[in-house]
């Protein structure tokens, strides 16, 4: 199977591929299928056939889901978006093609740059950091902190178009080295599925208050997001959301169109992602939820 597109192709193609080693034809019986995290965070994941067909990737934006082998899949009835995982879900090769990506949508292409913005930035924060993640994080916030202002400015600049490629992958070493996400991709995976919010603009609304949540809890790990986008000694929540700005990405949730009423639903579906519950600062209830999202409000 070939994909050319964002991460919406790209975990529509993995799904196929995990559809045709499983004989699924009814989507009802995808309920079998995905990780089931329950409000303890505890997981349970399915035994799911290998795939025998295979996939290769183009990606146009920057959320590199492809670079993993798991596929977010949102049931439009209940309105929340699930989790496929295997390990051979993940593409066999992947073509980082700058000169493709200059047909790509202005407002898709830097919001997803963010979003790997947040990838780095939650390996740097991680609590389960490593120097090895860490030296690629740092390099992924180098190149995207220059590449996406600079691809901006000029949509026709394919060598800043490639650092941001490069910052993309570089940004995903973190997952598939082990280290654990928080907040900001809990309730983003959240905020696609019940909000309908875009996969990249979740980053844009929710990686500034997610790290001045956590700040208190591990400042100095902080302190490298702000050296690494150029401006050391300052905060990284107002470094990041400094750059989200500029890029002209909307900065709350009232901004994504997200509604007052739809917020405690938001927190109690947050509870069930794993990656809230490897937040750095502990998240015990949809209360906690709750303080993150009224911050970002």
């Amino acid at each position: 199977i070939l994909t050319v597109g964002g991460g919406s192709v790209t975990d529509g193609g993995k799904m196929v591929v995990l559809c045709l080693a499983n004989d699924i034809s009814d989507p009802d019986k995808l309920d079998d299928c995905r990780t089931e995290v329950a409000e303890d965070g505890t997981q349970q994941q399915p035994d799911l056939a290998a795939p025998s067909v295979r996939m290769v990737t183009v990606p146009t934006t920057l959320s590199a889901g492809e670079f993993n082998f798991s596929a977010g899949c949102t049931d439009t009835i209940r309105h929340v978006k699930h989790s496929y995982r295997h390990r051979m879900l993940a593409p066999v090769s992947i073509i980082l093609d700058p000169a493709i990506t200059v047909h790509t949508p202005q407002w898709l292409w830097l919001s997803t740059g963010v979003r790997a913005v947040d990838h780095g930035t939650e390996d740097l924060c991680s609590l389960h950091a490593q120097p090895y993640v860490d030296g690629t994080a740092i390099q992924a916030l180098k190149l995207l902190g220059r590449g996406l202002p600079a691809s901006q400015e000029n949509p026709n600049d394919l060598d800043a178009r490639l650092d941001c490629l490069t910052g993309a992958w570089l940004s995903m070493v973190g997952s598939a080295a082990g280290v654990t996400k928080g907040a900001s991709h809990g309730i983003g995976h959240v905020l696609g599925g019940t909000a309908k919010v875009p996969h990249g603009h979740t980053s844009c609304v929710m990686l500034p208050s997610v790290l001045r949540y956590n700040h208190a809890i591990n400042a100095d790990q902080q302190a490298m997001v702000a050296d690494a986008l150029g401006r050391p000694g300052e905060e990284a929540a107002t470094v990041v959301g400094d750059l989200i700005t500029s890029l002209d990405q909307p900065r709350t949730l009232r901004d994504v169109n997200v509604q007052a009423d739809q917020l405690d639903t938001i927190a109690s579906h947050a509870m069930h992602d794993r990656w809230v519950h490897t937040n750095p600062r502990k998240i015990s209830s949809p209360n906690d939820v709750r303080e993150i999202l009224d911050m970002a409000w």
